[in-house]
């Protein structure tokens, strides 16, 4: 099977959506089909791989994403493939996978990240001057509402009410084929190791329960709101919770922040790290009180790695979250009183040992293989049908 798919980036350290589309390509490949990829990224030479590297230059960030979106068009015409699968707004596609969620959601979710009124008019206001998401709600919108345009893969539940109700998308254009992560292998000679030699290297007692979080967008994904609530319980006597921070959104504000706070013994930003893996396994649970995340890979790899997860409806993974039975999903991230419960909760080792154990059960459905194994399959119904339906 011949196959171009298209996302304007495939750089890793630009987020979730960019590392799950090099997951699924790689998968892809060993499946056997031909993979031609056009970007404007330019990655490493991959044995399989076909990639077109599409300039957009221009002198703004919004001109770069229109020229590349049409140059890819006017490429694909040209070309012969059994299907085109784009993962960035592009016309002439059979499918349309927004692993981002939809334009028109990510704007909406931003402006509710805004507590005060005034706050949420201001930002409406300076959204009308972002060319870029003026384009690319534009180009989203006419890939929605023209009745021949593409199946719309969604990632959860939460994409396909996306779907619904910014677009009113009929259900014979929807798929909803949840995400996926890679499973590392491991033994448990490792998994103890990298928890000892990491909480050893941050200080972290034994009997000390230790909370990570993985973010690169700190205000986003709720930040702000766990640390408020590790200073209530700070001020409830427990002195028993260590707060580690991996991401790139660390800066002088947040120190700031913790400082204010007098969480500095209790709080540690790490920064970016190549050791995710071994964090999760150090860890005794993950939080993520996001303001939006279409499907968070940070919460779906700590349920394989057997974390309990403290989430929020905003969150498409929050699917997978049974309340106090494998983690926490809440329903207003604001709450802080509510978090910080949750944690506390999570302060008694048997329970958390349990949901822990239900947590992995969990993780051990949403496998990229598995991912990529329902797209190949709707990649031949549609080569099959010769048209969308």
């Amino acid at each position: 099977m011949r196959i171009a798919l298209v996302s304007e980036w495939l750089d890793a350290w630009r987020g979730g959506a960019e590392t799950s589309t090099l997951q699924f390509l790689h998968h892809l490949m060993d499946s056997g089909a031909e993979v031609h990829v056009y970007t404007r990224s330019r990655p490493s030479p991959t044995p399989g791989l076909t990639v077109h590297t599409i300039s957009g230059a221009s002198m703004s960030r919004t001109r770069c994403s229109v020229t590349f979106a049409h140059r890819v068009e006017r490429r694909l015409r040209a070309e012969s493939f059994d299907v085109v699968h784009a993962i960035s707004p592009c016309r002439g596609v059979d499918i349309y996978q927004p692993r981002g969620g939809t334009v028109a959601e990510t704007i909406q979710r931003n402006i509710a990240l805004r507590q005060s009124p005034a706050g949420r008019s201001i930002k409406l206001y300076t959204n009308y001057f972002n060319l870029k998401q003026r384009f690319m709600l534009q180009m989203e919108r006419q890939l929605m509402l023209d009745p021949r345009g593409p199946i719309v893969v969604a990632i959860s539940d939460y994409v396909v009410n996306q779907l619904k109700s910014h677009y009113d998308l009929p259900d014979h254009r929807v798929r909803k084929i949840f995400n996926g992560v890679n499973i590392p292998p491991s033994s448990e000679a490792k998994v103890g190791e990298e928890r000892r030699t990491i909480r050893h290297e941050f200080g972290v007692k034994d009997d000390q329960l230790l909370v990570l979080t993985v973010a690169h967008n700190f205000r986003l994904k709720g930040v702000a709101r766990w640390l408020e609530a590790l200073a209530l319980l700070r001020s409830r006597g427990v002195t028993d919770v260590r707060a580690i921070v991996l991401g790139k959104g660390d800066s002088p504000r947040w120190h700031r922040l913790v400082q204010r706070l007098d969480l500095a013994e209790w709080v540690t930003f790490v920064g970016p790290s190549d050791r995710v893996q071994g964090f999760y396994r150090a860890a005794d649970c993950l939080i993520h009180p996001t303001y939006y995340d279409p499907c968070s890979r940070v919460v779906m790899e700590a349920m394989t790695s057997g974390l309990p997860c403290i989430t929020s409806k905003w969150d498409g993974a929050s699917e997978l979250v049974e309340d106090g039975v494998n983690g926490y999903r809440m329903d207003d991230p604001w709450d802080i009183a509510a978090l910080a419960d949750r944690v506390d909760r999570l302060r008694e080792k048997p329970h958390a040992q349990a949901l822990g154990l239900a947590a992995r059960a969990v993780g051990e459905r949403i496998s990229m293989a598995a991912h990529t194994k329902k797209m190949l399959d709707l990649y031949s119904t549609i080569r099959a049908d010769g048209k969308r339906e």
